[in-house]
């Protein structure tokens, strides 16, 4: 049994086929269908590692290295964890072991499905396993319901639309996207205006991804939503959720360092980190005016008569 069209169709909906090396959400260099130096064939194929927005491959070169990876990492364990699988269940157990790895046939779900209890391990797979550091994602949500229903029925979405297909402007209002709907909710926090929170990517919100493309050099600046972006954009989230608990329990020693953070992550919460910094800066200058007033005496020889 080996991954199909169909399977491998749905896989890269969800995975997305990105052409120029991003930062996934925790900050791993990543290319094509989430691909990492993790793999023996990545590292084999690049040499020389993987830089962000620098190293670029062809559609045709991330096909064959997703086709490598299939056939060495992912069809193997997904063989071996359901035996006498139908298709559809392969290629269900197939896009499980790519997303969470081949660990996953070991967990409740692939246990269910071996014990025969394949309605119940469906019901299973699209209730768990979407949380990421304790908190739902909501892209991981749309996929487990959708990995559980091929997994029962063979049923595929009709219209898929998962993360990894790009989002480009309309002019004609479309049905709300979720994945729009979120990346306007974080262009908004971030400081950029894509107009109403409405799941409608229009020219208003590619205006927004447009300066937000631009803040962050890796990313290639087209105003399309890409996997690329929104996991920059998710990696944003984090750190500026993440200045914000330090500030709330480190007080301003913990919330200066995930200012820098913040800074090094990107814009507009740089500029707010950057005001932090200078901020403290001239308080320190203020508060040891009189040592720093001697010292400048000294290094001139001025004398000064009290």
């Amino acid at each position: 049994m080996k991954l199909d069209r169909e399977g491998q169709e749905y896989t890269l909906g969800h995975e997305g086929v990105v052409l120029t090396c991003y930062l996934d959400p925790v900050g791993v260099p990543t290319i094509f269908a989430g691909i990492t130096m993790r793999s023996r064939v990545a590292r084999e194929y690049f040499k020389n590692g993987l830089i962000p927005g620098k190293t670029k491959i062809t559609y045709e070169e991330g096909m064959k290295l997703f086709k490598a990876l299939a056939e060495e990492v992912y069809e193997p364990p997904t063989r071996k964890g359901m035996p006498g699988a139908k298709q559809h269940e392969f290629n269900a157990g197939f896009d499980n072991c790519y997303n969470m790895g081949p660990a996953t046939f070991g967990w409740k779900w692939a246990k269910l499905w071996r014990a025969g209890k394949k309605r119940l391990a469906a019901i299973y797979l699209e209730t768990h396993y979407h949380k990421a550091k304790g908190k739902v994602l909501p892209g991981l949500v749309r996929r487990r319901f959708e990995t559980s229903q091929i997994l029962l029925h063979g049923k595929y979405p009709k219209h898929h639309m998962g993360e990894g297909v790009p989002r480009t402007a309309t002019k004609t209002r479309v049905v709300p996207d979720p994945v729009v709907k979120e990346a306007q909710e974080l262009l908004t926090t971030r400081g950029f205006n894509p107009g109403a929170i409405d799941g409608w990517m229009g020219q208003k919100t590619k205006m927004a991804l447009l300066a937000y493309q631009e803040a962050h050099p890796h990313l290639v600046n087209d105003g399309i939503l890409d996997p690329a972006t929104l996991a920059q954009l998710r990696r944003d989230a984090q750190m500026a959720g993440q200045v914000a608990k330090d500030a709330m329990t480190k007080g301003g020693g913990g919330s200066l360092v995930g200012g820098i953070g913040a800074f090094m992550a990107g814009l507009p919460w740089g500029w707010i980190a950057a005001g932090v910094v200078a901020g403290v800066i001239v308080w320190t200058l203020w508060r040891h005016r009189d040592v720093l007033q001697r010292r400048w005496n000294a290094i001139r020889g001025h004398k000064v008569i009290v």
